[in-house]
């Protein structure tokens, strides 16, 4: 719209005088409720035409009606110009840019960013919180390379301490030899029974030391599961070869079923990272910290950083004994990250829970001077609750991913058979399209919210055809696909027809706002953006559709035009799905 403000920039001059830089001019898209598509808001203005917003807004709508060709009509609301602009500019836009091979196509920025997600423990299977966390990391890692930024998606595995150790002394104890294939279940199932199992059998001792005359707190210390698991962690420290051995083999078991689960969800990663390697990283720069003064020593001998006069508290990066703690260790990590990939930004989605964690890790990094440290963010996101009773959960705490993804898949199912889409589908096509549908329902309800807000997830909400669902923008597509398949576009150029109808406008000005949208999503790490942009895509197409014939349109041109304007809405809806990790069927 930079005619718009280079018109206004040259109105005011002429009017009333004055110089006006471009920065000045105010745009906003025009309310709904008023004619037009693009607003002015002149109060600013009034200091220098020593008039009131409104005779301002007149006098200029006036001068630009004129001087602009694209601007058909303009009206005054109070301080706001609101201008139309002519059906032939909306044409044109269509043409020129919608429908251009490279529409919302943006040339690399020469930024690079590193996008962590994901961050699973290997003693148990992925949950309902790993769902939110892995969709929007791969959904933001889309949009940015979209915005035209290099992308590393990496996952911080963590696959050592006391919790892994506990996984695998359940199973030396109760385990019987079994393994996913002896049993049929998948790695990660496995590996996680035996964590609940662990747990199990160390409250059952917990108990019997009380009732032995023990406190709570000596018989957690005290209980044989524990003291052994510690043995064990420092066994695994000591590279003992059994120990290394087992924890081998148990965590490819886990590696194994994240990957059939990560594969289910659509998301992958081109980095990997693993505790097991990273844990004793972050001493040298404990030693570059008290060198630079940065940290000081207390006289046990333990090491922390004074934040208190930034209005947090002291924090211990290294213990007595010289052992990491996790402060240590993220220190570490992200040198080595930066140094593999010197990106310009990082990002690290991960729960609310430790905004405080990462306030502390990226000030520290700040006080020790290193540069790339401005460019790290914390995507924190709201936890995800269920409606009581809606999915049992494997472990009574928690809801497991796969099965998660097993209910949508079921529940899509059921909603399609109730409406009588599939009876021309075989089963393996009848398959794919639950899966598609289901992932597109979760996905969509995760994503649709902003990503800082606790959110409550009902699976069949999520799959209601038509409220603002992912469904509901796939049946869209598919019906869009379904209109082109009947009705042949004889060509990509031009077509000169005398007007367009409202709903036709509409349509135009949101599909152009696309590149906008991307952008602005980009800038605020919020697939809720485009999430909200594709439903009103959705929104104004039927509405379209509804109020006008295209198959069977008054003339040619108005049919050939028509159906360019459906192939460009399901070419946004697709990209901007895209965007969201999800897929759109061809038919539904």
């Amino acid at each position: 719209m930079d005619f718009i403000i280079e018109a206004a920039v040259k109105a005011v001059k002429a009017l009333y005088q004055t110089d006006l830089n471009a920065a000045d001019i105010g745009l906003q898209p025009t309310r709904k409720e008023f004619e037009g598509q693009i607003t002015i808001v002149t109060f600013p203005l009034t200091k220098l035409s020593r008039k009131s917003p409104e005779q301002t807004g007149s006098e200029m709508g006036e001068f630009m009606l004129q001087e602009v060709s694209e601007i058909s009509a303009f009206n005054v609301i109070k301080g706001f110009l609101n201008i139309s602009l002519s059906d032939a500019y909306w044409i044109d836009k269509l043409h020129t840019e919608v429908l251009a091979e490279d529409f919302a196509e943006s040339k690399p920025n020469g930024k690079k960013v590193m996008v962590e997600y994901s961050s699973p423990n290997t003693n148990k299977p992925l949950h309902l919180g790993h769902v939110r966390n892995n969709l929007l990391g791969y959904s933001v890692a889309k949009i940015l390379k979209a915005d035209g930024y290099e992308v590393i998606k990496a996952n911080l595995v963590n696959d050592r301490g006391i919790h892994i150790c506990k996984s695998m002394l359940a199973w030396q104890k109760f385990g019987n030899g079994e393994t996913p294939e002896s049993t049929g279940e998948k790695g990660d199932h496995l590996v996680g029974k035996y964590y609940v199992l662990f747990d199990k059998e160390y409250k059952r001792q917990i108990e019997e030391l009380k009732s032995m005359g023990q406190t709570e707190e000596e018989a957690k210390k005290n209980a044989p599961m524990i003291k052994e698991a510690q043995e064990m962690l420092q066994k695994w420290e000591a590279t003992d070869e059994d120990v290394i051995n087992l924890w081998k083999t148990m965590n490819l078991w886990v590696y194994d079923g994240f990957a059939k689960t990560y594969k289910a969800l659509g998301v992958d990663f081109d980095q990997y990272y693993y505790e097991s390697n990273t844990y004793l990283l972050g001493k040298d720069i404990v030693d570059e910290g008290l060198e630079k003064d940065v940290f000081f020593r207390k006289d046990d001998g333990s090491v922390w950083i004074d934040l208190t006069p930034d209005g947090l508290d002291e924090k211990l990066v290294l213990r007595a004994d010289g052992t990491s703690v996790y402060m240590t260790q993220d220190l570490g990590t992200a040198q080595l990250k930066y140094n593999d990939f010197h990106m310009n930004e990082s990002l690290y989605v991960v729960g609310n829970e430790q905004d405080y964690h990462f306030k502390v890790l990226f000030l520290i990094l700040q006080k020790l001077g290193k540069t790339w440290a401005k460019g790290l963010y914390h995507l924190s996101y709201g936890m995800v609750d269920l409606p009581s009773g809606k999915m049992k959960s494997r472990e009574g705490t928690v809801v497991d991913a796969d099965d998660l993804i097993n209910e949508m898949e079921k529940t899509a199912k059921e909603q399609t058979e109730a409406l009588g889409k599939v009876e021309e589908y075989n089963e393996e096509e009848k398959a794919e399209l639950y899966h598609t549908i289901g992932m597109g329902a979760l996905k969509y309800f995760l994503l649709k919210v902003d990503p800082k807000k606790r959110l409550l997830f009902d699976p069949n909400e999520s799959v209601d055809f038509q409220g603002h669902t992912g469904p509901f923008i796939q049946y869209t597509h598919a019906r869009i696909r379904s209109v082109l398949s009947r009705g042949e576009i004889k060509a990509v150029s031009k077509i000169e027809i005398s007007s367009l109808a409202p709903e036709e406008r509409d349509l135009i000005l949101v599909l152009t706002q696309f590149p906008e949208t991307i952008t602005l999503a980009a800038n605020g790490y919020s697939p809720a953006i485009i999430a909200n942009y594709v439903y009103e895509v959705a929104k104004l197409f039927n509405k379209f559709y509804h109020e006008h014939s295209i198959l069977q349109a008054e003339d040619e041109a108005t049919k050939q035009f028509r159906l360019q304007l459906a192939a460009a809405s399901a070419k946004v809806i697709k990209k901007s799905m895209g965007l969201l990790g999800i897929d759109v069927p061809e038919r539904m």
